[in-house]
């Protein structure tokens, strides 16, 4: 019995070392026949695989494309933005060194303002600077070339209203360049001007230039004002009617120079 039990503990430890060596020897064609099985699907799964990895690495790419083109953009806005305040402190430094040579500089102390809005219907303007900038209502305003504009009826921090000479609240004396005939400037409205109280017995002719003059104490001597469009005489009143052409046109003033010291 004892042998008997034995011999089958043996036979039992045989049989599953064969069964073991057996499935060894089937491994690699069961791993085989699964493969070939699988391998159309595999190719499926990993072409999709690819094409996904694509399509996320083009995704990632058209982001930072963006990115940069986005970053381009706002370098043109600035480079743009610089040339332009370039150009504006061009032509700021080119009016001063006008106003200098030949302008008002020679004889006043000015300020440079900027022309923000204007009103034609109220022959105004509004000036880009005020009472920080040292501003004050009835500083006389010109052009560089020393046109008389007009004076500051308003001021307030930061910016000025401007009141033209052509404004019906304006007027003030004048004088013809050259000559003894003096009178007195009123403005009309809607950019007109008119010379008054001059004599007929003084001589008046077309093109003659009008020039401000010390007396009323509004403005400075030898501004300019504008040239005679019309002069005529009257059988019924002793002074000429006359038509004055102002030297200068309120929807091309882009720059003035308010005069800080009289």
């Amino acid at each position: 019995m004892r042998t008997s039990s034995q011999r089958r503990v043996i036979l039992t430890i045989i049989i599953g070392v064969a069964l073991i060596l057996s499935l060894n020897f089937w491994q690699n064609p069961v791993k085989g026949f699964f493969y070939s099985s699988s391998a159309s699907l595999q190719q499926v799964l990993w072409g999709a695989g690819n094409d996904a990895a694509d399509l996320f690495k083009g995704f990632l790419n058209s982001k930072k494309l963006q990115q940069e083109n986005e970053q381009l953009r706002l370098t043109v806005q600035g480079l743009l933005s610089e040339n332009s305040t370039l150009k504006e402190l061009r032509r700021e430094n080119a009016l001063l060194r006008n106003a200098l040579e030949v302008g008002p500089a020679k004889t006043f102390q000015l300020a440079l303002a900027e022309v923000v809005s204007q009103d034609i219907s109220q022959d105004t303007i509004l000036i880009n600077q005020g009472k920080k900038d040292g501003l004050a209502v009835d500083m006389p305003v010109v052009t560089q070339e020393n046109v008389l504009l007009g004076k500051i009826s308003e001021v307030y921090d930061k910016f000025s209203r401007v009141i033209l000479v052509t404004s019906e609240n304006s007027s003030f004396d004048a004088k013809v360049s050259d000559a003894d005939i003096t009178g007195v400037i009123k403005g009309r409205g809607g950019a007109q001007l008119t010379l008054d109280l001059v004599p007929k017995t003084k001589e008046l002719k077309q093109g003659d230039l009008i020039i401000t003059t010390t007396l009323g104490g509004v403005y400075p001597k030898g501004l300019l004002v504008g040239t005679v469009r019309n002069a005529q005489k009257s059988d019924t009143e002793p002074f000429w009617r006359t038509e004055i052409s102002p030297l200068f046109r309120a929807n091309e003033l882009s720059y003035v120079f308010v005069i800080l010291n009289l």
